[in-house]
C-alpha cells in the first residue's frame, strides 16, 4: 500500500491541521498508486451555520493547488457515480484524516438533518459497527466521488444533488426578513384601529393612561416576541408558524389543539378585515348617495368581490402576494406621514370649530388625564385597543417560505413591534396635543368679550364648547372617529390608509390560515384532514386550504354578525400567544440539553409571566369568550391525546417527563421499604412479549397500575449477531407492549448461555427502589425431551432467583405459552398478502402507464389482473393447507388469550401450604380486585391435623381477617402426608425412569464412571432420601384433582429444591406431577420476607 503523504503529514510545517487524503490500496499488494488530487487536499478552516443566511463552507488551498482541486471537483462531485461501502472494485480507497487511515468521517451538518429535510438530504455516517469491526477486504468505493466519501456521505448524496437541482429548476421563492417578516408584521399590527379608534382611546384614557394602555399591550406582544425568538433560534423552523413552534415545543396535544383554532381564527379574521374595508367603502357610497341595494347587502357584495380578488392574488403565488403587501405598506406609510404633516399645517376656522388647533400646551395638559365616559374604564378601553397590537405572528405563519426563519422571525418581528409601537404612541400624543375632547363643529361658537366660559383649553383658544357637557356633540376626540382624516394634510390619503390596513391584514390572514392548516394536516394530527396537506406549484401552495379559507370567510361575510365572534377571534390569537410563552418557559424548565436557543435575551420566568398575562388579558377583553376558547382548546387537547398521533418531535413535555421520572426515582431511593407498600415487581421471562402473550397477561393482571413488570428476553449465540438482532428489535417490542396497552417494559440481554443472561437480568434490572422482587417464568413443558443443559439452566435460574432473594412464580397452562408457530403462520400469510398487493399495484401501474395501446390493451391488462388475483388466492389457500393450521394451533391460540377474557363466576383456589411471607396469598387477592377476576371467590386450602380441624380453620380465618382479605371458604387438608395411590406413584416412577442412574445395580467403578459422565441423573440414594417429599408431590396432585379440578385458577406453594441435594430432573418431575392435568396453576414461593401486615 502506498502512503506517499502519510508519514510526513505532521512534519510538514505548512501542513494543515485537518486533512483528508485519498489512499489507494491494491488487494494483492502488488500495485501501489495514489490519486494526485489527494496529495494536497482542501483546508476546511471554519464552518458557521448561524452568522449569516448565505454562509458556505470556506475553503483555502495550498499555493498552486487550486487548479487541482477544481479539477477534482469537476471530475468527482459532478459525476453520477454513487458511493456505497459495499461496492466491489479492483482497487480500494481509504481516507486519511489527521494523518491516519480511517473510515471516520469529519463533522458535517448533513449527518444531523432530519429525513426529508428541505435544505438538504440527511446523510448517514459509518456506523459504529463498521468502524469498530475489522475492515472487510471487499469494501471499496468508486473514484468518482472521493470528496463525498471524505465527508461521510453515502448514496444519499445523489439524492441531495438531485433535490437541489430540482429546486433550482422550479425557482423556489424564499423571502428575506424584511419582505417576509417585517413588512407583514407591520401591516398586520397597523390596522384600522390606528385611523378610527386611537383618537377615541386617548380621549377616554388621556395621554398618560393612553400610553400605559399601549405599553401594556406592547408588553404582551414583546414578551411573546421574545419567547418566539428563543424557540425559533433553537433549531430549523419549517412551515406552520405558531402551530409549528408550539407543537414542536409542547407536543402534538397542545400544538394540534391550538393549530386548528389558530387557523380558523385567521380564516374568520379575513372576513372581519374585509367587512371593515367594505363598511368604509359603503360609507363613501352613502355620502355620495350611490348605494347599490342597501347598506348590509352592499357590504356583502363588496366583501365578496374583495375576497375573490384577494384569493386570486394569494393563489397566484407568494411572490405576487409579497409585492401586493409592499405596495399596501407604502400606501399605509404615506397615510401616517400625511397625518403628521397635517398636525403642523396651520388650521382653519372649520377645523377649529371641530376641535383642531394645532399643537397647544393647554390642550396637551387638559388631555393628559383620563375622562372615562359612558361606563368605560381602563380595562374596557384596553380591551378595545389590544387587538390593534396583535399581528406579530404574520411573519412566523409563513415560516416555510422564509430563507432563514431562525434569524428572520426574531429580527423582523421585534423590529416591527418597535416601529409600530413608536407610531401608535406618536399618533396618540400628536392627536391628543392638537384636538380637544369635545367640539360642536359650529364656526359661530366663538367667545365674545364679556362671555363666561367653562375654563377649558378651547376657551383660551377662543371657542366655547361648553354646551357639549349637556348635549351630545359630533366632533372632538370623544365623538368623532374621523379625527385623523380631519387633522391630516390630505383627507383621502387617510381613507387610502384605512383601505391599505384592512386589505393587508385580510391578505396576511388569507395566506396564514392555509399555511398553518397545511402544516397541521401534513403532520396528520387529525386523521380526516390529510386531503388539505397537498401543495401545488413551486412554493408548495396549499390551494385546497385557500379554497377552504375562502369558503369560511365568505360564510362569515354573508352572516355579517362579526361583533359577536370578534372577541372569540381575539381570544384565539391570545391563546396562541399564551402557549408560545408557555412553550419557552416549559422548554427552559425541562432543562433539556437540546434547548440551546441562539437568541439569549429571554428568561423562563419572564416567559411564564407573559403566558399568565395573556391569559389575564383574555378575560379582560371578554370573559365568556375566554371561557369558550379554553373549552374548545381543552376538547381538542383531549381528542388529540386520546387519538395519540404517531409523532415524535422531542418536545419539552417529553423532556419534563424524563426529569420528573428521574426526580421521583431519586426521591424514592430515600424512602425505606415498608411492608404496607409492598407490591409485586415482576421480571417475566416472556422472551419476545408477542410470543408468550398469556404469560404476560397473567403477570400484567397483578402488576398493572400496581407494580413493575419487565418482559425479558435472552439472546444466546454468536455475540455479534445477537447484539444486532437484539438492538434491532428493542423498539419494535416495546412498541408492541404500548400498542396492546400492556404497562410493562421490555429488556433484553445477549449472553453466552440462557442462565447467564437471566443472572444479569436478576441483578441489574430496575432502577433504585423500582427493582424486581419476583421472577415469573412459564413451566418448561418439554423438559423430558430437551437437552440436559437446558433443564440445568432452567432449574438453575430458580436457584439463582432464590440466591438473589427474589420470589418465584412458575405458571403452567395446559397448552403451553409459546405461540411462535401461530405467529409464523400469520407472518407467512401477511407476506403473501403483501406480495399479492404489490403484484396488483404493479399490474395497475403498467396498465395506466401503457395506455397508448388503446382500449384493447386496457382490457387485456384487466384480464391479466383478474387472473393474477385468482392465482394469488389459490396459492394462498394451498400455502395455508400445507402449513396444517389445524385444531392444535386453534387450541393454542385460544389458550394464549384465556387471561384476556373476563373470568366468570368461579373460584381461585389457594393451596397455602407453607408460609413464604404472604406472597402466595397476596397474588390471588390482587387478581380479585381486577375487573376480569372480580367475580371469582377465594378458597383457602392448608394443611392441618385431623383432631384440630375446627381450631385450624379459626386460626386461618383470624389471620386472613387481620390481613383484611375476604375469602369464601377454608379447607383444612389432613391427609397430605399419606402415601399416594399405586397408579399415581407408578406414573411418577415411569416418568423419572429415563433419568435414573440405578447405581445400586452396578459395581462401584461403573457407578462412579456413570456419575461422572451423567451427573444430572437421579441417583438411588437421592431418590430414597427424598422419597417422602416425592410422595407429597404426587399426593398433592391427587388432592388438587379432587378439590380444585373446577377452579378458574390454582395458586399453590412452590416446593423448594435444596441446592446440591436435589437433582434437576427430580425437581422437574416434582413440578410436573404437582401441576399435571389441572386448570391454570401458579406455583408461588415468596422470598420469606413479610409482604403482608395487620398493623395500620
Amino acid at each position: 500500500m502506498s502512503m506517499n503523504n502519510a508519514p510526513n503529514v505532521f512534519l510538514d510545517p505548512n501542513a494543515n491541521r485537518f486533512q483528508v487524503n485519498i489512499i489507494n490500496e491494491d488487494h494483492d499488494n502488488t500495485e501501489t498508486a495514489q490519486e494526485d488530487v489527494g496529495s494536497d487536499p482542501p483546508h476546511y478552516e471554519e464552518t458557521s451555520f448561524t452568522d449569516e443566511t448565505h454562509n458556505r463552507l470556506r475553503i483555502s488551498y495550498r499555493p498552486g493547488k487550486r487548479e487541482l482541486y477544481d479539477n477534482f471537483r469537476q471530475n468527482g462531485e459532478k459525476t453520477e457515480a454513487s458511493l456505497h461501502p459495499y461496492d466491489t472494485h479492483s482497487k480500494m480507497y481509504y481516507l486519511q484524516t489527521f494523518g491516519h487511515n480511517t473510515m471516520d468521517p469529519v463533522p458535517k451538518i448533513d449527518y444531523y438533518r432530519n429525513t426529508g429535510s428541505v435544505s438538504g438530504n440527511k446523510l448517514n455516517r459509518p456506523s459504529l459497527l463498521e468502524i469498530h469491526e475489522q475492515l472487510a477486504k471487499n469494501i471499496a468505493v468508486s473514484t468518482g466521488s472521493v470528496e463525498r466519501v471524505a465527508n461521510g456521505e453515502s448514496s444519499a448524496g445523489d439524492e441531495t444533488a438531485a433535490s437541489k437541482e430540482e429546486e433550482n429548476k422550479t425557482g423556489f421563492v424564499k423571502f428575506g426578513w424584511v419582505k417576509g417578516v417585517l413588512v407583514r408584521c407591520m401591516l398586520n399590527i397597523w390596522g384600522v384601529m390606528l385611523f378610527i379608534r386611537l383618537s377615541w382611546i386617548v380621549g377616554q384614557a388621556g395621554i398618560g393612561l393612553g400610553i400605559i394602555v399601549i405599553a401594556l399591550s406592547v408588553v404582551v406582544t414583546t414578551l411573546t416576541g421574545i419567547s418566539m425568538s428563543a424557540i425559533c433560534t433553537n433549531g430549523v423552523v419549517r412551515g406552520g408558524g405558531a402551530y409549528y413552534l408550539i407543537s414542536r415545543s409542547l407536543g402534538p396535544e397542545f400544538g394540534g389543539s391550538i393549530g386548528l383554532i389558530f387557523a380558523f381564527a385567521n380564516a374568520v379574521a379575513v372576513a372581519m378585515y374585509v367587512v371593515g374595508f367594505a363598511e368604509t367603502v359603503v360609507e363613501l357610497l352613502k355620502e355620495s348617495d350611490t348605494l347599490m341595494v342597501d347598506e348590509s347587502n352592499d357590504i356583502r357584495i363588496i366583501g365578496t368581490i374583495t375576497v375573490v380578488c384577494l384569493l386570486g392574488i394569494s393563489v397566484a403565488g407568494m411572490e405576487w402576494e409579497a409585492k401586493a403587501q409592499v405596495i399596501l405598506l407604502i400606501v399605509l406609510l404615506v397615510a401616517i406621514v400625511n397625518f403628521f404633516i397635517g398636525t403642523v399645517i396651520p388650521t382653519n376656522t372649520e377645523k377649529k370649530a371641530r376641535g383642531f388647533f394645532n399643537y397647544q400646551a393647554s390642550i396637551f395638559a387638559e388631555n393628559f388625564g383620563p375622562d372615562f365616559r359612558s361606563g368605560e374604564g381602563f380595562f374596557s378601553v384596553f380591551a378595545i385597543f389590544f387587538p390593534a397590537a396583535t399581528g406579530i405572528l404574520a411573519g412566523a405563519n409563513i415560516s416555510g417560505d422564509l430563507k432563514d426563519p431562525q434569524s428572520a422571525i426574531p429580527q423582523g418581528t421585534m423590529l416591527a413591534i418597535l416601529i409600530t409601537t413608536i407610531a401608535y404612541i406618536a399618533v396618540a400624543i400628536c392627536a391628543a396635543s392638537c384636538v380637544v375632547r369635545d367640539a360642536t363643529g359650529n364656526v359661530n361658537d366663538t367667545i365674545v368679550p364679556g362671555m363666561s366660559c367653562n375654563g377649558s383649553s378651547a376657551c383660551g383658544l377662543g371657542y366655547d364648547f361648553s354646551r357639549c357637557a349637556s348635549q351630545p356633540c359630533d366632533y372632538g376626540l370623544m365623538n368623532n372617529f374621523q379625527v385623523m382624516s380631519m387633522v391630516s394634510g390630505f383627507g383621502p390619503l387617510i381613507t387610502a390608509g384605512i383601505f391599505s390596513a384592512t386589505l393587508s391584514s385580510a391578505l396576511a390572514s388569507l395566506v396564514s390560515a392555509p399555511k398553518v392548516f397545511q402544516a397541521l394536516c401534513k403532520d396528520n394530527v387529525y386523521k380526516g384532514l390529510e386531503f388539505f396537506a397537498k401543495g401545488y406549484g413551486k412554493n408548495n401552495e396549499p390551494i385546497r386550504g385557500y379554497v377552504l379559507t375562502f369558503a369560511i370567510a365568505m360564510a362569515f361575510i354573508l352572516i355579517a354578525e362579526l361583533n359577536t365572534i370578534a372577541p372569540i377571534i381575539s381570544n384565539f390569537f391570545l391563546a396562541s400567544y399564551a402557549l408560545i410563552n408557555f412553550s419557552c418557559f416549559h422548554a427552559s424548565y425541562a432543562k433539556s440539553p437540546g434547548w440551546r436557543p441562539a437568541f439569549r435575551y429571554y428568561n423562563m420566568w419572564v416567559s411564564l409571566f407573559g403566558a399568565l398575562l395573556c391569559c389575564g388579558v383574555m378575560f379582560v377583553i371578554n370573559w365568556w369568550a375566554a371561557l369558550i376558547t379554553y373549552a374548545i382548546e381543552l376538547f381538542l387537547y383531549i381528542y388529540v391525546t386520546y387519538k395519540k398521533p404517531e409523532v415524535n418531535w422531542g418536545s419539552s413535555t417529553q423532556a419534563l417527563y424524563f426529569v420528573n421520572a428521574l426526580d421521583s426515582a431519586l426521591a424514592l431511593t430515600t424512602v425505606e421499604d415498608h411492608v404496607k407498600n409492598f407490591r409485586p415487581q415482576c421480571l417475566a421471562l416472556t422472551g419476545a412479549p408477542m410470543v408468550r402473550p398469556a404469560l404476560l397477561d397473567i403477570t400484567h393482571a397483578f402488576t398493572k397500575n400496581n407494580g413493575l413488570c419487565i418482559c425479558c428476553e435472552v439472546y444466546t449465540g454468536p455475540r455479534k449477531l445477537c447484539v444486532k438482532e437484539m438492538n434491532s428489535g428493542m423498539e419494535k417490542k416495546q412498541a408492541w407492549l404500548t400498542k396492546n396497552k400492556r404497562k410493562a417494559f421490555y429488556a433484553a440481554v445477549a449472553a453466552d448461555s440462557f442462565r447467564d443472561g437471566v443472572k444479569s437480568l436478576l441483578q441489574a434490572s430496575g432502577l433504585g427502589r423500582m427493582k424486581p422482587n419476583t421472577l415469573v417464568i412459564g413451566f418448561k413443558k418439554d423438559w423430558r425431551s430437551a437437552p440436559a443443559t437446558q433443564v440445568e439452566n432452567y432449574v438453575g435460574i430458580i436457584h439463582d432467583a432464590f440466591d438473589f432473594e427474589l420470589g418465584v412464580i412458575i405458571i403452567r397452562i395446559s397448552q403451553g405459552f409459546d405461540i411462535s408457530q401461530v405467529l409464523q403462520v400469520q407472518e407467512e400469510l401477511e407476506k403473501l398478502e403483501q406480495e399479492r398487493l404489490a403484484l396488483e399495484a404493479t399490474i395497475k401501474e403498467n396498465d395506466f402507464e401503457e395506455g397508448k395501446r388503446g382500449i384493447c390493451g386496457f382490457f387485456k391488462k384487466a384480464s391479466t389482473l383478474n387472473i393474477s388475483k385468482h392465482e394469488t388466492k389459490g396459492n394462498t389457500i394451498n400455502t395455508i393447507q400445507s402449513m396444517h393450521v389445524g385444531e392444535f394451533n386453534q387450541r393454542l391460540l385460544e389458550a394464549s388469550t384465556q387471561f384476556k377474557k373476563k373470568q366468570g363466576k368461579g373460584t381461585i383456589d389457594i393451596w397455602w401450604l407453607f408460609d413464604d411471607g404472604g406472597l402466595t396469598i397476596l397474588i390471588p387477592y390482587i387478581l380479585t380486585i381486577r375487573k376480569k377476576w372480580k367475580n371469582c371467590k377465594l378458597r383457602i386450602f392448608t394443611g392441618g391435623k385431623v383432631n384440630r380441624i375446627e381450631e385450624e380453620k379459626l386460626v386461618m380465618a383470624s389471620l386472613l381477617s387481620k390481613f383484611r382479605i375476604k375469602f369464601a371458604d377454608i379447607n383444612i387438608i389432613c391427609d397430605i402426608n399419606i402415601k399416594p395411590n399405586k397408579e399415581s406413584w407408578k406414573f411418577f416412577e415411569e416418568m423419572i425412569e429415563p433419568y435414573r442412574l440405578h447405581e445400586s445395580c452396578k459395581d462401584m467403578p461403573t457407578a462412579e464412571k456413570l456419575k461422572r459422565e451423567t451427573p444430572w441423573k437421579i441417583t438411588d440414594a437421592e431418590l430414597e432420601a427424598f422419597k417422602e417429599k416425592s410422595y407429597r408431590q404426587v399426593r398433592l396432585n391427587e388432592l388438587l384433582q379432587e378439590h380444585s379440578r373446577a377452579a378458574n385458577l390454582i395458586v399453590l406453594s412452590l416446593p423448594v429444591a435444596r441446592k446440591g441435594a436435589v437433582s434437576d430432573y427430580l425437581y422437574m418431575a416434582w413440578l410436573e406431577i404437582l401441576s399435571k392435568n389441572l386448570p391454570p396453576v401458579l406455583m408461588v414461593r415468596g422470598n420469606h420476607k413479610n409482604v403482608l401486615t395487620f398493623y395500620s
